[in-house]
């Protein structure tokens, strides 16, 4: 690969990599609304409602789709590496909320502090229990879709794009609602509804997104010329 088709490489996993980095800090800083997603009507578990979900919840299959294609494309290092930076970026987000939820507010600010932390002052342990979760499952995920894809040697795209959501989904699902039923941050009359609620739902986004992956692998490939399977070596 050319020096200019190189640059033009960086250029598309950067920008990947500033979408993943965002939805995941999204995710972080919305967490706390819930909102009720009800396709098969109203349904309860052990006496706990389904599909009652935090909307922290809508921008993950995001992340999830491009790690896929990061790993697809660019190979597990560099998908190793945006997540890395993901987590780095959510505790530094976090760090600054902390910080401007102790600065007081001016007597004619348009948010007073009551608001302010209502919003924004999140518990330490419920985001601990989330970057847990998202670790062990974003690793997860990458290490599946590397397994299947030397297992078939490059070819069904789709099989190692949802067994690797699948599974991980499912791993992140359970770990974090588990951690904060664990810590009292949520009761555990609710765990296992959020578990099935949380589960179907990622499950059913992540099939949805399986023809997306296939439109940005085939222009990817086409772009650069890339074989079925054949990855990019950046030389930075």
């Amino acid at each position: 690969m050319n020096l200019k088709d190189q640059k033009a490489a960086y250029r598309i996993y950067l920008f990947l990599g500033a979408l993943f980095i965002t939805s995941l800090v999204v995710s972080n800083l919305i967490f706390q609304k819930f909102f009720a997603w009800q396709p098969f009507g109203e349904a309860t578990l052990f006496g706990a409602p389904l599909f009652v979900l935090s909307v922290g919840i809508l921008p993950y299959p995001i992340t999830f789709l491009i790690t896929d294609l990061i790993s697809e494309i660019f190979g597990q290092k560099k998908a190793n590496q945006v997540v890395t930076a993901g987590i780095f970026a959510s505790f530094f987000s976090m760090g600054i909320i902390l910080l401007a939820n102790i600065a007081p507010a001016a007597a004619d600010s348009p948010v007073n502090d009551a608001v302010f932390s209502t919003v924004f002052a999140l518990s330490p342990i419920a985001v601990l229990a989330s970057m847990m979760a998202y670790l062990a499952a974003q690793y997860i995920d990458i290490a599946i879709y590397h397994f299947w894809k030397r297992l078939t040697r490059g070819r069904h795209l789709w099989l190692r794009n949802n067994f690797s959501t699948f599974s991980s989904q499912v791993v992140d699902t359970f770990t974090v609602v588990f951690l904060l039923c664990v810590f009292g941050v949520l009761p555990w009359t609710s765990f296992y509804g959020l578990i099935v609620s949380g589960v179907v739902f990622k499950v059913m986004v992540a099939a949805l997104d399986t023809p997306l992956l296939y439109l940005f692998v085939y222009l990817l490939r086409k772009r650069f010329g890339l074989a079925a399977g054949e990855e990019i070596r950046m030389a930075f």
